[in-house]
């Protein structure tokens, strides 16, 4: 199957792959749309088994940037990029200098930022070879690591949702975070802060150590966090956790998590939807994150300070985008994945 007929290219405006010899980067950037302004998001390192696995993955982030930087308001289009390689053994100062560079080739349509298997750290490297990144500390305008902000975003999506299935708080109730890295981990202490009870699970042993002994979570075995008596399940690893194998296991009323494209299939979600339960669309309840990235290209762009205000308007107007897609969801009796999907795709077509 060709580039252009994947079912995950969907009308992008740029696919650019790039490799650096010297210091072993292989990357791809994709822009799927700048109609809003230029594309932003952030980069992803994995290693991924092909490049194909590679291409497919970055394709379905970058639309879904599109989506989520439209849900939450924002002046940004949608890009995304990934670098092939393992996060643990193939980072060097260097080859996030080479990563600068391919970005800085994109000719300002993308920006760059932290993603998995990345951090602000790395970010810093690759904003020497180009302007075109954020997410950064130490100046004016910087708006810092992502993470707490996309935890802020995805906690109190997770109130919304709780507050529609069951009336109430989160006291008492039992949340399962799949995956407690930089968001997860966040999200954890601010639900233990709000009286949940836990069950965590990672592939990381020290990450999930330290959540547990943060806030007394239970931990267990990656597949097993499936079968959990929760009334909460919240995916913060990799994407397509929602499948019918998973669906059918499930004991949650809500899901409601920070990681991207969670559901696998459409059947999966239709799924979902007859199941009855409440589903916080990804890229709605995640958008935290990319907004705190939007206030540093704007204070940088506008030759600013980095304006929290800002960052905590648009996150407050995003939560009533993500109240819209619930109510319309019941009103109109389809899923919230459907209807936000219309909704985004309709704040594009109006610029």
């Amino acid at each position: 199957m060709s580039l252009f007929d994947s079912p995950a290219f969907q009308g992008h405006e740029s696919v650019q792959a790039f490799h650096d010899e010297r210091t072993g980067l292989k990357t791809i950037i994709a822009v799927h749309s700048t109609a809003r302004g230029p594309a932003a998001g952030g980069c992803r390192m994995w290693p991924y088994p092909s490049s194909e696995a590679a291409l497919e993955d970055v394709l379905r982030l970058s639309r879904a940037m599109s989506y989520k930087n439209a849900m939450a308001d924002l002046e940004l289009g949608g890009g995304k990029s990934v670098i092939i390689g393992d996060s643990h053994t193939g980072k060097s100062p260097a080859l996030f200098e080479a990563f600068g560079a391919a970005v800085e080739k994109v000719g300002g349509r993308y920006w760059a930022a932290e993603d998995v298997g990345t951090s602000p750290a790395d970010m810093v490297h690759a904003r020497k070879r180009t302007r075109f990144v954020a997410g950064l500390d130490g100046h004016d305008a910087a708006s810092g690591d992502p993470s707490p902000v996309t935890a802020e975003g995805v906690f109190r999506g997770i109130v919304l949702a709780a507050r529609r299935a069951f009336g109430g708080g989160l006291d008492g109730l039992t949340v399962a975070i799949q995956g407690v890295g930089h968001v997860g981990g966040f999200l954890a202490e601010k639900l233990h802060a709000a009286g949940a009870k836990l069950v965590v699970t990672d592939v990381n042993a020290e990450a999930l150590r330290r959540v547990a002994e943060a806030t007394g979570a239970e931990v267990v075995a990656p597949d097993a966090i499936f079968d959990c008596e929760a009334e909460v399940f919240a995916p913060c690893a990799l994407g397509g956790a929602i499948t019918l194998a998973t669906l059918g296991r499930l004991k949650a009323k809500v899901i409601a998590g920070g990681a991207n494209n969670q559901i696998a299939t459409a059947e999966a979600g239709r799924r979902m939807f007859e199941k009855g339960l409440i589903y916080a669309p990804d890229y709605v309840i995640n958008g935290g994150g990319i907004t705190n990235v939007a206030a540093e290209i704007r204070a940088l762009d506008r030759g600013e300070r980095f304006d929290p205000l800002w960052v905590e308007a648009k996150l407050a107007r995003l939560m009533q985008t993500l109240e819209e897609v619930f109510n319309r969801s019941v009103q109109e009796d389809r899923p919230t994945q459907v209807v936000a999907d219309e909704m985004a795709r309709a704040r594009i077509a109006a610029v």
